[in-house]
Parts: C-alpha cells; structure tokens; sequence
C-alpha cells in the first residue's frame, strides 16, 4: 500500500497550486474559444502535454514497454483515453455556452460521480458524512440555478446544451478515473497521462482545424500556451501531492476550485470591463455555490470532516 511521505504542508501547497491552475484555466480557455473552435483547442493542449510528457519519460528512461500492454491492460488503456478524451471535448463545448462560474461548479459533479463510482465497482464504505455531502452538493446546484430554471424546463437552449455538455465532462471523468485506478498497479501516472494526452492529439487531430490559431492575437496565443501547460504543470502537481499527503484531504483542497473562479472572473470583469464580463449571480445562486464546494469537501474528507 502507498503511504504519503508526511511533509504535509508541501502537499497542502501542491494541491492550492493545482486548484489554482484548474480555477483559471476555463477563463483562459473562454479567452481562446473566441476564434478557435474545442477540437482545435483540445488537440493542441493534448498533443503538447503528450509531446512534453514524452520527452520527459525518455530523458529518464521511464518510457512504458510493450510488455505492459497486454490485451486486457490495453483495452482499459483504451477506454480509460477515450474517456479522457470525451471529457475534454465535451467540457470545452459546455464552457463555449456557458460562463466559467456555471462550468466550474456544474464539474463538481465529477469527484461526487467518481465517489459513487467506487461504492459500486470497488465496494467502498459510503459513510454518513459522505451521504451528507453528496446531498448538500446536489441541493447546492439546484439553487445555483435557480435564476436559469425556466431556461433549463423550457428546452435545449444554448444553455441546456452547455450544462447538459457539463454533466457529460463530469461523467466521463469518473469514468477515466476508475480505470485509471485500476491501471496505476501497472503504470506509472506520469506514463498512463503521456498516453492519454498522445491518443487524445491524435484522436482531435481528425476534427481540429489547426490554421485557425494563425488568427489569434498576442494574448490568446497566451492564454493557447498556458493552457497547453496547465495540464502538465496541474496534473503533475496533482500527482505529487498525493505522495505527499493524505488523498481525502488533496480532494478536499481541491474542492474551492470553483470558488478560485468565481473570485478571479469578478476581479477581471471589475478591473478590465471591456474584456471580461461577469454574470451577476443573485444571493441564492452564490449560496448555491457555498453548498457545492462545502459538499464536495465534506464527501472528500468522510468521516474524518
């Protein structure tokens, strides 16, 4: 069993890293999505994140061997990427119909998904804190909604569609979570998201349109390369927080993701309003939003809340 080395407050510090990487990173992309279509946009974070993986791996020799790829292995290899690959699209959709604040806690739904995942397939305890949080989480989204509930009775609108394209990222995260779980008994992390990032380049390859990013000003090739290196620098921060301290507790931290955004994207829309605009969010909505990120903790740290 893997036991975290104690230095918990390098830990604490990774896991505030990738949650700031990660509330940032739909307003760089809602930045870029202005004149680059998502499968142009997934397929240039994906093959440079795979690209930088790679050469990463070859320099230390920890490149993955044919050997580990047997038939069953790579079946989950395979399911595991495309689900990967379904989340990033599908979460750039969603975000190209919705505002940050909204996509941001609408993923919320991912880690809750990934929970009720394992009770199912790996038979974990579901404790009563969990259950608690799991509630709270879902009451939270009701409420946040409630200025666009019309909107989302009504049909698919454009912002239907972008919850709707939400929920799906969330679902086929959890998806590749589960199997990545899985797969670490015979990979490394750093080796299974080289091949995830690899597959989806060139599964996006096929629908990307590459010359589009030719238009692109001096601040969306920018805002381009920092989402190229989000994933490797959040995802690896990610990783070695785990080694570091205790997964319940990196969760947790992880949690305020959406709370990183909805500050971020209210600082830009006050200081540069001809850029950034913010949708006003009424008390109940912000309340809304306090329920989801304090049930997702609370489902994270279970008993230990």
């Amino acid at each position: 069993m893997h036991t975290v080395s104690g230095r918990s407050v390098f830990g604490f510090s990774l896991a505030m890293l990738t949650s700031i990487m990660w509330g940032v990173l739909p307003i760089a992309l809602k930045d870029v999505l202005t004149d680059v279509d998502p499968y142009t946009i997934t397929f240039f974070r994906f093959m440079s994140s795979g690209l930088i993986l790679a050469c990463w791996l070859s320099f230390r020799g920890g490149l993955p061997t044919a050997r580990q790829f047997n038939r069953p292995i790579a079946i989950g290899v395979f399911v595991a990427a495309l689900s990967l690959s379904l989340n990033y699209g599908g979460y750039l959709i969603g975000l190209d119909y919705l505002e940050p604040k909204a996509a941001q806690v609408i993923i919320q739904l991912a880690p809750f998904l990934l929970l009720i995942g394992s009770v199912i397939w790996f038979k974990e305890q579901f404790s009563m804190w969990q259950s608690l949080g799991a509630i709270t989480l879902l009451v939270g989204l009701m409420l946040f909604f409630n200025q666009r509930a019309a909107e989302l009775i009504a049909g698919l609108g454009s912002y239907t569609l972008g919850v709707l394209w939400i929920v799906f990222a969330a679902f086929t995260w959890a998806v590749y979570a589960l199997i990545q779980k899985g797969l670490l008994r015979h990979f490394t992390s750093v080796q299974l998201l080289m091949v995830f990032n690899l597959f989806g380049g060139i599964a996006f390859l096929f629908l990307a349109t590459p010359s589009q990013v030719l238009a692109l000003n001096a601040w969306q090739w920018a805002m381009l390369i920092f989402c190229c290196l989000n994933t490797v620098i959040a995802y690896g921060a990610f990783a070695e927080a785990m080694n570091h301290w205790q997964a319940s507790k990196v969760s947790a931290v992880l949690a305020i993701t959406p709370l990183i955004t909805i500050v971020v994207i209210d600082i830009l829309a006050w200081w540069l309003p001809q850029y950034y605009q913010a949708e006003q969010l009424n008390m109940l909505a912000m309340f809304g939003a306090a329920m989801v990120i304090v049930g997702s903790i609370v489902a994270a740290l279970g008993k230990r809340t």
